[in-house]
């Protein structure tokens, strides 16, 4: 079988089928059906990095899970609505994933009865296909039971990921790059082989899952035949199965979840991966524009802070651009993370040296950036890999635990890293997604009194989204203009 090659965007997706006029309907359709019901389940988005609250807005996602803080969110979402919790599963060994997913699990399940309250799960992950498949929604049935079948929906059109044919693909340029061919798939820890997501499903199973048991809902049916066609192909579905979803355009989206919300009224039950993309269509929440200094009031006072964790390639590229084009107005500071590895008096020096450099540069209004040195240090296998990034993450957090100085927002750069910074660095508890600083870049705040900086505009930027300059815009948009 001959490898999926990289097609011209552009004339690709005019050659698809046409969408139906009535596609671009139905998210609306979809609000006022979950507005008029009471049987709708709660969507619960389980995210295994921060980002992807990408095309939400005026949602909640809380970063712990005990039994009464569910009891507490299922008591305030109306039934259709939904939350996140925020797992960071994607930062854990295997081992640690799965007992986290359990947990979180038992958790709900313990929660929903103690409300009376029903509840379906998505499991958010990378657009780019890397993490625990099918080690989470394998957790999920040992607590919640078996689904009829696992829908995989990994589209996200703001970070250019498209599924046609079945075939995953990563625009890049006036490119689709098949997933397998991009930086993505040479992740150290969760690297494939298949841009097919027939053999990528395979291949991540190590064969448990057939391919026969994998199949696609065509773009041909869901442009053509609508919600009824999607409904039709889903009811026909028995438990093991894995349904890919294709989808080239938000509202291929819109018509799948259509068909699977009547399917599941007819009383089939599904568990969810996906990208942000799906996420946001049966919460029926629709995109708005990207939040602006203007509209947050920001503190003239005090400079912007950025910290960057980050290794994929668009993220060191996007450094590079907003070091060289912000010129004065940024200050950057480098850690060093031969040295952060070496050992605790290392790290030492480089957490004083960086904190007292930031504190001086913010109280003079000036934007810093904090970011370790670009090249990446691996280790000899997938454990020790997630250790040393680990190492790394500590000294990040540690610098934002030791900061003293209020920054004017902060944007962290990387799910990881914007993870650690949420909720360790932070202390953020339970947080209201406001919006996007750019598309596909989630603008969070939190108000709670456990905060380290309670309504701090916190920018949970993803490494692998924008382009070469969308950093570098988002700064240079909220910057004082003297």
């Amino acid at each position: 079988m001959s490898s999926p090659r990289t097609l011209p965007l552009r004339s690709t997706l005019a050659s698809l089928p046409a969408l139906q006029a009535s596609s671009h309907h139905l998210r609306p359709q979809t609000r006022q059906r979950i507005q008029s019901s009471q049987h709708i389940p709660i969507l619960v988005a389980l995210d295994d990095d921060p980002t992807g609250t990408q095309t939400c807005h005026d949602i909640v996602v809380l970063m712990t899970w005990s039994v009464d803080v569910l009891v507490d969110e299922f008591k305030k979402t109306k039934p259709g609505c939904g939350f996140f919790i925020l797992t960071n599963s994607r930062a854990l060994h295997p081992p640690d994933a799965k007992a986290l997913m359990v947990e979180i699990c038992e958790n709900l399940k313990q929660a929903g009865t103690q409300t009376g309250t029903r509840f379906e799960l998505v499991l958010r992950g990378d657009s780019a296909l890397r993490g625990h498949f099918p080690l989470e929604p394998e957790a999920v049935e040992e607590v919640l039971g078996k689904s009829d079948a696992w829908i995989l929906a990994p589209f996200f059109l703001q970070g250019g990921r498209y599924t046609i044919d079945d075939v995953h693909y990563v625009a890049e340029g006036d490119s689709l790059v098949p997933a397998a061919e991009t930086p993505f798939a040479k992740d150290a820890t969760f690297g494939y082989k298949s841009s097919d997501l027939k053999d990528w499903v395979v291949e991540k199973s190590k064969g448990t899952i057939s391919r026969e048991k994998v199949t696609g809902l065509r773009l041909a049916d869901i442009r053509s035949g609508g919600p009824d066609k999607i409904t039709q192909i889903l009811m026909d579905t028995r438990g093991g199965q894995v349904i890919i979803v294709n989808s080239a355009a938000e509202e291929d989206m819109d018509v799948v979840v259509s068909g699977i919300l009547e399917a599941s009224a007819q009383g089939k039950k599904f568990l969810f991966r996906s990208g942000a993309a799906f996420v946001s269509s049966p919460l029926a929440i629709s995109p708005i524009a990207p939040i602006s200094a203007r509209q947050l009031g920001l503190d003239p006072a005090k400079g912007g802070l950025i910290v960057a964790g980050s290794y994929v390639p668009k993220t060191t590229a996007q450094l590079k651009v907003i070091v060289e084009k912000s010129g004065r107005f940024l200050t950057t500071i480098v850690l060093d993370v031969n040295k952060l590895l070496e050992s605790p008096d290392h790290v030492e020096q480089e957490l004083q040296h960086a904190l007292s450099t930031a504190e001086s540069e913010l109280n003079k209004s000036q934007d810093v950036l904090v970011m370790t040195s670009r090249k990446l240090i691996i280790g000899a296998d997938e454990v020790k890999s997630r250790d040393i990034g680990s190492t790394v993450a500590a000294a990040l957090v540690c610098f934002l635990t030791r900061l003293r100085m209020k920054p004017r927002y902060l944007v962290a750069k990387g799910g990881i890293t914007s993870s650690d910074m949420a909720t360790k660095g932070l202390n953020m508890k339970r947080a209201m997604i406001v919006g996007q600083a750019a598309a596909g870049v989630p603008l969070w705040r939190c108000d709670e009194p456990t905060c380290k900086y309670p309504g701090l505009p916190y920018v949970v930027f993803p490494g692998n989204v924008g382009n070469d300059e969308t950093l570098f815009e988002v700064v240079s948009g909220w910057r004082i203009q003297s």
